[in-house]
């Protein structure tokens, strides 16, 4: 008996055990598979993924936290603040400072710097609102920026493309995905945005092989 390799055979059986007994054709339907040779019923292959890494625009919450607290020291020790009602609120991502008159508010805001600067935070993640009388107090909220928004992906996208680098850049919420078959490449698109003029803090997290 030869075996076809790769195809269906139907073997077809007779009632009767009988040597001259005709045969009913009633298929057992059992498939023979390939071992080699032949072609495969159904053929998979793994998908190589490109090395990609992420830039995203984060700031440490316990850095942040660390930063007003050493802040709020360093104005509480001055000696040209004993006696001034001044200080540092921190709640989420918003720095709100107090102070009494408004260049009082400057000098938090250096100490703010300083603090941030020691604690690994790049002050462009700040946005400074304007002074505030709040009753007998001037005041100044700070935004902590954090992750990309639409306008500024779109820019550095666009950024990536211009580049003519052999990479691909996604909008992937607020951070961006790139991707490409060289690492030279890769690492062309992070020298390209930090020399760029976003005023931003970027990170590159992620890395892909």
């Amino acid at each position: 008996m030869k075996f076809l390799t790769g195809r269906t055979v139907q073997i077809y059986s007779s009632p009767q055990l009988g040597r001259d007994a005709p045969l009913a054709l009633e298929p057992l339907n059992c498939c023979c598979a390939s071992t080699g040779g032949g072609q495969a019923n159904s053929i998979t292959g793994k998908i190589n993924k490109m090395p990609s890494f992420d830039v995203v625009s984060e700031v440490d919450k316990h850095s942040l936290t660390n930063s007003v607290d050493q802040a709020s020291r360093l104005i509480g020790n001055r000696f040209d603040f004993k006696g001034v009602d001044a200080k540092f609120e921190l709640n989420e991502q918003l720095i709100t400072l107090f102070a009494e008159v408004d260049f009082q508010i400057e000098q938090m805001f250096d100490v703010l710097n300083s603090a941030l600067h020691k604690n690994k935070i790049d002050i462009k993640c700040l946005s400074r609102g304007d002074l505030q009388q709040s009753g007998k107090q001037v005041k100044q909220e700070i935004t902590v920026r954090t992750g990309l928004d639409t306008l500024l992906s779109k820019k550095m996208v666009k950024m990536i493309k211009d580049s003519k680098l052999k990479v691909q850049a996604q909008i992937q919420g607020d951070q961006l995905r790139v991707n490409g078959k060289k690492r030279d490449d890769l690492q062309a698109v992070m020298a390209l945005l930090r020399e760029s003029d976003i005023d931003l803090p970027l990170q590159f997290t992620n890395f892909r092989d």
